[in-house]
C-alpha cells in the first residue's frame, strides 16, 4: 500500500511539472523571437541578372534563416524581398550585389519593407518542375 501511494504521488508531481513546462515554454519561445532584430527589405536587381542563376543565388543566401522571395520581372530585372535578422540581411545583400559568375552590370536598389509575422519561408516565384526541366514520367 505504501509503495502504491508513493507511486501515485510521484506521478502527480511529474504531471504537475509537465503542466508547468508546457505553460512556460511558449513564453520563452515568444521572447526569443522578440529578442531578434527582425527587419524586412524589398529590392530590385538590374543588369544581366536573368537566366544566370540569380534567383538561385538569392535562395542560397536565404537558406540561412531568411524568409522572402525573388521573382523575375518582364523588364529583365529581379525583384526580391528578404525578412529576418538585420545583420543576416546585410550579409545577403552584400553577396547579392556581387552577382553570380554569369551575371554582369549588377545594380541593387533596396528599400525598407513592413515585417510580416506570417512570412516564415523562402519561395522562388516562377519555379515549377517544368520551368526547372523536371517532367513527370508519362
Amino acid at each position: 500500500m505504501r509503495t502504491h501511494r508513493l507511486f501515485h504521488r510521484t506521478i502527480g508531481i511529474a504531471a504537475t511539472m509537465i503542466c508547468i513546462l508546457v505553460t512556460i515554454a511558449p513564453v520563452s519561445a515568444k521572447s526569443k523571437v522578440n529578442a531578434q532584430n527582425v527587419t524586412a527589405v524589398s529590392g530590385t536587381v538590374t543588369g544581366n541578372v536573368q537566366e544566370v542563376g540569380f534567383r538561385a543565388m538569392i535562395q542560397k543566401q536565404a537558406i540561412h534563416n531568411l524568409a522572402g522571395s525573388p521573382e523575375n520581372n518582364t523588364d529583365g530585372s529581379v525583384r526580391f524581398t528578404l525578412q529576418g535578422d538585420n545583420d543576416r540581411i546585410k550579409q545577403a545583400l552584400k553577396t547579392i550585389s556581387k552577382g553570380t559568375k554569369k551575371s554582369s552590370n549588377v545594380n541593387v536598389s533596396t528599400s525598407s519593407a513592413a515585417v510580416s509575422q506570417n512570412l516564415k519561408t523562402f519561395t522562388v516565384v516562377g519555379w515549377t518542375s517544368v520551368s526547372r526541366g523536371y517532367h513527370p514520367p508519362l
